[in-house]
């Protein structure tokens, strides 16, 4: 008999295609009337495939008496109730690693588009503004500083292409990291204050909500520039929309954002913003792969072998 799996939103056709053909898969989104879906099934699903936004809370995990293993398709799992899950020994992976490469070549591109005016040099030429003059100078990344908050895998993919971009480069994080090159700050506020660029990219979770204060932004200042490609609620919204507003804050190059997607109409009459709709990790061999360890560490569990990538 197949496995009983609860996929909680439309995940990529790779991912929906396997899990259909090897478990029971429940659509829970499609599902008219989810409180029956679960009163019907729910001691008989074993899993759940979600992913970073979607999540898993206690309360559905409280309707799944005999639920085994969530698999989120993602890097971060703030969406899933890690605590309630490790209550009731279920286990939780998530997909770190294979899109490390992609968030850290989109955030140096937002550097670069931001910091060189890519979007606005293109409207410039389109509009034919070019043929009365010529563009503005722009600033440039190389030996400029930056603080990267958060040098976990992909902060430490992205400190090496800082570093081909002849950047200075700090970080700070809870701990200083032991043989790394960079310099350590255990003060946010301070790294902020000395760097020119302000990458965030640590976990989401209850702890690093709002890490990103109107202090941090205001010690940036308004000739710094932030960069968000971690998680919207790391970061005090309404302050930076009024600092980036009233120009103490320089420029901000966004992928992410607080309720997303909806996203503060204030900022989209900005020239100082970079605004993108959450693609950090949406390249095809990326997905491609982030699908794969769903599937994978799916099998492995229900073959009784260790999990790919657990969380810890």
């Amino acid at each position: 008999m197949k496995q009983k799996i609860l996929m909680i939103g439309p995940l990529m056709a790779l991912v929906q295609e396997a899990l259909a053909q090897n478990y029971d898969l429940l659509r829970y989104w499609e599902a008219d009337d989810k409180d029956a879906l679960l009163a019907a099934e729910g001691a008989k699903i074993k899993g759940i495939a979600t992913d970073g936004h979607l999540g898993a809370s206690r309360a559905l995990m409280d309707r799944l008496p005999n639920l085994e293993i969530i698999v989120c398709q993602g890097v971060g799992y703030d969406a899933i109730d890690l605590e309630a899950a490790r209550a009731r020994g279920i286990a939780v992976t998530n997909t770190p690693e294979v899109l490390s490469n992609a968030v850290a070549e989109l955030t140096l591109g937002m550097m670069i588009g931001l910091c060189r005016r890519i979007p606005q040099c293109d409207q410039y030429v389109r509009k034919g503004h070019w043929l009365k003059a010529h563009y503005p100078l722009t600033a440039e990344l190389t030996g400029a500083q930056v603080g990267i908050l958060g040098l976990g895998r992909i902060g430490k993919e992205i400190a090496a292409r800082c570093c081909a971009f002849k950047m200075q480069i700090s970080y700070h994080g809870r701990t200083q990291q032991a043989n790394q090159p960079y310099r350590y700050y255990s003060d946010l506020v301070a790294m902020a204050r000395d760097v020119d660029w302000l990458v965030v990219i640590a976990p989401g979770s209850a702890e690093t909500q709002g890490l990103v204060s109107r202090e941090v932004l205001e010690a940036l200042g308004p000739k710094g520039c932030l960069v968000n490609v971690a998680r919207g609620s790391l970061v005090d919204e309404t302050a930076l929309v009024a600092l980036l507003t009233s120009g103490k804050l320089g420029g901000a190059a966004l992928d992410v954002f607080a309720q997303e997607p909806k996203v503060p109409e204030a900022l989209f009459g900005l020239d100082n913003v970079l605004l993108l709709p959450h693609v950090g990790s949406a390249t095809v061999q990326t997905r491609r792969a982030m699908g794969q360890l769903v599937i994978d560490n799916l099998a492995a569990h229900f073959a009784g072998r260790p999990l790919l990538t657990p969380v810890a």
